[in-house]
């Protein structure tokens, strides 16, 4: 039949594929989520592969139909990838011994895995569908967390997913904690959940660590053909570049340089852990706390955290998992930025030539970020040493035990959320000082939150240009964008507003906690750092709905879901009168 005649069947065959997708997703989840027999599973696994092969020829009627490029290398990824499942498939069906329950069980998580992968796939394929519907990149960079919050919801109340069952809440709770990359928990992590929870919980992290970038770099990547110049610049303000032509790229360095320093510091923690028996899967506990830490997550796989007996005092792990806090928590550019620095100065010094570069390789934004960042760090450690040191310090014995407890709690208090120490028992002072950094958090287009290191820098170089009667401030031979210190400001202004509501309404729920335990609840899920002083498992609903809120916007930040609900104005070319308001 020839080409032409067979676009009357487009219609037909979409709606065939959209289905033949629908029950592919049903028939994943219920083959994860649900306790099967020997006959079950192998009734599935057939179901799965007829299913597979359904889409396979599909795939090849639309590839010949299409005259799309790019859509045809989709259907072509697609057919590599579910042929190559099959193939394997078959090969270990004819050559493997099928009399056992768990011969079959792996046949099945063999076609799973395939299924799973030409899945993403498709998802791929209707973001760029919905990105050429949908022309803000902010509103769909915000739904894309609201999306995998409800989804990882629904995922986390499968029978396999906990031992013990879960209302909607906790798993709403739970998954955007997870999504937000923040680490309140309202349910034990490691009892409560199972291996399968614990992977679903691990999954969201990582996307909620990582998919902003990622979904923005590919959204402008295939929107860039028909883009205006201004929804260019909201597109390079989301990923942090200056380029709009260099998006791409970047989520590709951003990708492999995350699942680089994660792989990474999975392999160091292992063999940091290896040691000590208590605990069981050292493979996975080394994946998830890797991951967790990178994204500063901190989520963990042991009932109370890193305060574990037999973990408080692994000095060694715990500087692993600092430095892969503080690396997640610079940021993606700043990182990029350091290491074309670091090659710059290091290829300079092995050919003995001056450091000279016609631009500047370390950006004002660098400098700002990494000094602020070491500062807050510096300070933190000083405090929590001379703070804590006849308190909570006293069971770690050496002056190098005392440094790296202290080092953890001003690291980790940056977004992170992990603990090596019970915080009710901090001394009042340092609450305090934690707040504080909560409050300002990682640094901007990282996988942390808060108001951003850059946001707390430029409102302090602010005020100090304001009292010596400067227009703007200056640094060196750069003056700042005022546009940049406008946005600042705006930050810190929304960020207030949206803790102190929430503070009042959690006082008005919660009667039995006191203020400084609420107001550091909210502060931490505000900044997404998931410390806490022992409160947030006994909240009523309508509290965790608070916080869910108070992660959510702290995690999108509140300014970029105003700016992309709100029409931008359009810049006229006249100017107002200027008159002066009198501020003190």
């Amino acid at each position: 039949m020839p080409r032409k005649n067979l676009k009357n069947y487009k219609s037909p065959l979409s709606k065939i594929y959209g289905f033949t997708d629908i029950i592919l997703i049903v028939f994943l989840v219920v083959d994860f989520g649900y306790k099967a027999d020997y006959h079950l599973i192998y009734n599935k696994s057939l179901s799965l592969l007829l299913i597979a092969i359904t889409l396979i020829a599909l795939n090849f009627v639309r590839l010949y139909i299409s005259k799309d490029s790019t859509v045809n290398r989709m259907y072509k990824a697609n057919l590599i990838v579910l042929i190559s499942t099959i193939v394997i498939t078959l090969t270990v069906f004819f050559l493997g011994d099928f009399d056992s329950f768990h011969k079959i069980r792996d046949i099945s998580y063999l076609i799973d895995i395939g299924l799973i992968l030409y899945f993403l796939l498709r998802l791929t394929h209707l973001l760029r569908k919905l990105y050429t519907v949908y022309h803000n990149p902010l509103i769909l960079f915000i739904g894309s967390f609201m999306v995998i919050a409800l989804i990882g919801s629904f995922l986390l109340m499968l029978p396999n997913a906990t031992t013990n069952g879960i209302d909607y809440t906790d798993a709403l709770f739970t998954s955007t904690s997870a999504v937000c990359v923040t680490g309140l928990i309202v349910m034990d992590t490691a009892t409560q959940f199972t291996s399968l929870g614990q992977t679903i919980i691990l999954i969201i992290i990582q996307l909620g660590g990582i998919g902003m970038l990622t979904f923005t770099s590919f959204f402008a990547f295939f929107f860039k053909g028909g883009t205006s110049f201004q929804e260019g610049l909201n597109i390079r303000d989301l990923m942090g570049t200056e380029q709009l032509n260099d998006v791409l790229k970047m989520a590709m360095q951003v990708v492999i340089f995350t699942f680089g320093l994660e792989l990474a510091g999975a392999v160091l923690i292992f063999y940091s852990v290896h040691d000590i028996s208590e605990i069981d899967n050292k493979v996975f506990f080394s994946i998830f706390h890797s991951i967790s830490a990178f994204c500063n997550a901190g989520f963990s796989t042991l009932s109370n955290g890193l305060h574990e007996q037999y973990i408080s005092h692994a000095y060694g792990f715990q500087w692993i998992i600092m430095y892969l806090i503080i690396l997640g928590g610079l940021g993606y550019n700043i990182a990029f930025n350091f290491i074309r620095y670091a090659k710059q100065l290091l290829l300079n010094i092995i050919t003995f030539r001056k450091f000279k570069q016609p631009v500047r390789v370390l950006t004002l934004n660098s400098k700002i970020v990494i000094v602020t960042t070491s500062f807050l760090l510096f300070l933190g450690t000083l405090f929590v040493v001379l703070g804590e040191w006849g308190n909570t310090l006293q069971s770690h014995e050496g002056f190098w035990g005392k440094l790296t407890t202290a080092s953890f709690v001003s690291v980790t208090t940056r977004t992170a959320g992990f603990n090596t120490v019970n915080f009710s028992e901090l001394t009042m002072p340092v609450i305090l000082f934690t707040i504080l950094l909560m409050w300002i958090g990682a640094s901007p287009a990282s996988t942390g939150g808060g108001i951003k290191t850059s946001t707390f820098a430029l409102a302090t170089l602010n005020i100090i240009a304001t009292a010596r009667g400067k227009e703007h401030i200056e640094i060196g031979t750069r003056k700042v964008n005022s546009q940049s210190v406008k946005r600042a400001f705006a930050i810190i202004c929304i960020s207030l507003i949206v803790i102190g509501n929430a503070i009042l309404l959690l006082l008005i729920f919660e009667k039995k906690f006191t203020l400084i335990q609420i107001a550091f609840e909210v502060f931490s899920a505000y900044s997404t750092v998931g410390l806490s002083l022992g409160i947030t498992s006994e909240l009523s609903n309508p509290s965790k709905y608070v916080l869910i809120f108070v992660m959510f916007f702290g995690r999108i930040g509140l300014l970029n879901l105003l700016i992309g609900m709100l029409r931008r104005i359009q810049h006229n070319s006249y100017r107002y009168p200027e008159e002066n308001i009198l501020i003190n």
